[in-house]
């Protein structure tokens, strides 16, 4: 099922965990794995746009992403060189056009994304001009698939956890698995790929680990992607943004069990879910740990 994965987490990086020594419950000495975060400084054609947490890997398609969905890189821009320096955690993005965002960086909103994202001028700006494909569709075949397709994918999540997931997925494909400290950051990265890519969302489905919140709904929408998915609820306003773009919005998805809430005519179903979205406790993503240590 994940033969057709192009982009997939490497757990055994060694940047982008840690080993540390501390005490369990029972005063006893324990070493575990701790995901390492690190600042990164996104220029953009000489102008410094903002410093964002990362754990690192990846960080073209994160700079190229977080310009898009802020949009201050368009869809049709010409992109002559991305530099990167590790050492100095910083890295420049240079267009063929020119570039001032100084109005833009004024207008500052921090997101409700964990590692506290932060977005740049109007959040709905072009947000109304997007049309999604109404032809799209979702099977729950397709969807049970997926769930056990990536819950069983070896990620920097299982090794260390403090980690989010977004994979960008076709029928029941996925093709990018990304992750970071921050479900924004997940995102941004798999927009950046889909941009070096030139790959469409029109036929793919997204999906997440993190809330279904407003600034999720808005990034899908703006990758042109219909279908939206997450194991975890959704916010009022979120809903509100997909039922206006007609996007695709599943939440609390779990073994057989979801939960639509806009563009449920997308959803065909053809799957049994008492057989086929049965769900093993040991492909659980979420409390994981704790599963396996409730069942001894």
């Amino acid at each position: 099922m994940t033969d057709a994965l192009r982009v997939r987490p490497d757990p055994s990086d060694p940047r982008l965990t840690r080993r540390v020594a501390g005490l369990d419950q029972a005063g006893r000495p324990v070493e575990v794995s701790v995901t390492v975060e690190r600042p990164l400084t996104l220029y953009l054609n000489g102008q410094e746009i903002v410093t964002m947490m990362t754990i690192g890997d990846h960080p073209e398609d994160l700079a190229l992403g977080y310009l898009l969905n802020q949009g201050m890189l368009r869809p049709d821009d010409r992109v002559s060189a991305i530099d990167h320096d590790e050492d100095l955690g910083v890295v420049v993005v240079r267009t063929e056009r020119t570039t001032d965002h100084e109005a833009k960086l004024r207008k500052k909103t921090l997101t409700s994304g964990c590692a506290q994202g932060t977005a740049f001028g109007d959040l709905m700006e072009g947000f109304a001009q997007v049309r999604l494909p109404v032809e799209a569709e979702l099977r729950t075949s397709w969807l049970y698939g997926l769930l056990r397709a990536i819950n069983t994918l070896p990620t920097l999540y299982l090794e260390a956890g403090a980690i989010h997931g977004c994979a960008l997925c076709q029928a029941d494909q996925p093709i990018v698995y990304m992750e970071d400290v921050g479900r924004h950051n997940a995102v941004d990265k798999i927009a950046g790929w889909m941009f070096r890519e030139g790959e469409p969302g029109a036929d793919k489905i997204f999906y997440t680990t993190g809330r279904l919140t407003s600034e999720m709904v808005i990034k899908t929408v703006r990758m042109g992607i219909p279908i939206l998915i997450s194991r975890s609820g959704f916010t009022a306003w979120g809903v509100e943004l997909a039922r206006e773009a007609n996007l695709t919005l599943i939440g609390r998805c779990k073994g057989s069990r979801f939960i639509a809430l806009a563009g449920e005519s997308r959803i065909v179903f053809d799957a049994d879910p008492a057989r086929d979205g049965e769900e093993s406790p040991r492909h659980w993503r979420k409390n994981s740990r704790e599963a396996e240590s409730h069942a001894g």
